[in-house]
């Protein structure tokens, strides 16, 4: 069967247009799929540009601190010292100080909780004599005193802080400064508060001074003091009876084992109360013009240490005057290595506010005001013995007497004091010490009246 001519000629056409229409439509989609990997591969170059680049940041900080630690190092070996220690403060913190100058600071914190009982009457509360033993604070009263209950005082009034600035001169040279302070208050807390509330407590001064090299000046230890022959006592002092104590402004001179010092003067009267059932009034006068001289030799070894101290002193009340000086033997002797005895021995003309803190006069008035020397003498003994790195226990014994004269100032007046401790201090860790301790102490007069204390007193200190 033929077919027509038009059919013919249409198919090819057909198909013709088809391409035509098909081609374009292809071509397009090939072009918009390049299009979509060129986009995915250039935004795979882009991230593997960042990472290139993070990269090389890293290592240049890398390098960066290499350098850095390189540095310190360096700077770490160059300021050790010669002895090869460690040093905990490589750079000053005083920026008005001398550079170079070192800034130190230490202290203790102390919680002291004590139970008393007096036999002829209450210490008044708040005073010196009921935050530690002060023999002086005794009641004694006549045949029918009676103390009353036992009394329970809490206070941290002993914790203590210094800081000083110590600094090195390019020719040698060695300047100090130091203060110490603590919130005893002066011995009674009327000065800044009470314990109703908050407890609050004044800060005291302790010592501010300077040395440089040989030279001190400032307030600090008496010269006539031999503070490393303390006992280790839970009390603030213990053997306070027979105790050198005395903390003032000085000029000092030291020299090898050899010390001489000037001191602040000042003297302590008993007032004229000639065979006086009640003793006479005590003043402080400050009228003295001549200071108080002192010297101190020193031996140390490994059995211990001995010192031996003098002083000279005007005393001076208005116009009248009299002069007195005292000697001083105290030291530490080791028995082996876990025990010590400590000890020390003290008289003198005028010995007075230098013992027991100021437990008897300096002088003694007469009846036309003039002033007589008070003799004195005291001392103590004390035996350390150590258990263990974390167990210790003090034996002590204190008394201090003075050579009143009762046609002068009375039969009122202290003639002798004496005391016992004894007590355990446990330190669990270093630097942490629990204390407790037992002590008994009697203040007599001249007319043989006696007053007792007895004690059970605890601490907690923590040293830094």
């Amino acid at each position: 069967m033929n077919k027509h001519p038009s059919r013919l000629l249409r198919r090819p056409l057909a198909v013709a247009l088809l391409v035509a229409l098909v081609a374009p439509g292809a071509a397009f989609a090939q072009t918009a799929r390049e299009k979509a990997l060129e986009a995915r591969v250039a935004e795979l170059e882009r991230q593997v540009q960042l990472l290139v680049s993070s990269q090389q940041q890293q290592q240049t900080q890398i390098a960066e601190t290499q350098t850095q630690v390189t540095e310190v190092k360096a700077a770490t070996v160059a300021a050790a010292p010669a002895d090869g220690k460690p040093k905990i403060q490589t750079a000053p913190i005083l920026p008005a100080g001398n550079p170079g100058s070192v800034f130190t600071y230490g202290g203790f914190i102390k919680l002291d909780a004590m139970v008393t009982d007096t036999s002829d009457g209450r210490i008044a509360d708040g005073s010196s004599g009921r935050m530690f033993y002060v023999p002086s604070t005794i009641p004694v009263g006549g045949p029918g005193a009676d103390g009353g209950d036992p009394y329970t005082d809490f206070h941290a009034q002993f914790s203590r802080f210094w800081l000083s600035a110590d600094h090195v001169t390019e020719g040698g040279d060695k300047l100090k400064g130091y203060v110490e302070m603590d919130f005893f208050g002066g011995g009674s807390n009327a000065l800044a508060g009470n314990e109703v509330a908050t407890n609050t407590y004044a800060v005291t001064l302790r010592q501010a001074y300077v040395s440089w090299n040989n030279w001190l000046a400032g307030q600090t230890w008496s010269n006539f003091q031999d503070v490393a022959a303390l006992p280790d006592a839970v009390d603030f002092v213990g053997v306070t009876d027979g105790t050198v104590f005395v903390r003032q402004a000085q000029v000092r001179y030291s020299n090898g084992p050899w010390s001489v010092a000037l001191e602040n003067p000042n003297t302590t009267m008993q007032a004229y109360a000639p065979n006086a059932a009640t003793a006479g009034a005590r003043t402080t006068t400050g009228d003295n013009n001549v200071p108080d001289l002192t010297g101190r030799y020193n031996m140390k070894g490994d059995w211990g240490h001995l010192s031996v101290a003098g002083m000279l002193r005007q005393f001076k009340a208005g116009d009248n005057t009299d002069s007195g000086g005292a000697v001083s033997v105290s030291g530490k002797f080791n028995v082996g290595a876990s025990d010590d005895i400590r000890y020390m021995a003290n008289y003198g003309s005028g010995i007075g506010r230098y013992m027991a803190f100021g437990l008897g006069s300096d002088v003694m008035q007469d009846a036309g005001g003039d002033i007589e020397a008070l003799n004195g003498w005291g001392g103590f003994v004390a035996w350390r013995h150590v258990f263990s790195p974390k167990l210790r226990t003090n034996l002590m014994y204190s008394m201090a007497s003075f050579d009143n004269d009762v046609g002068l100032v009375g039969w009122g007046v202290t003639e002798r004091s004496q005391s016992y401790h004894a007590n355990l201090i446990y330190s669990p860790f270093p630097k942490l010490d629990i204390g407790a301790e037992i002590g008994w102490g009697q203040r007599s007069l001249e007319d043989d009246r006696e007053g007792d204390l007895k004690r059970f007193h605890t601490s907690v200190k923590y040293s830094f």
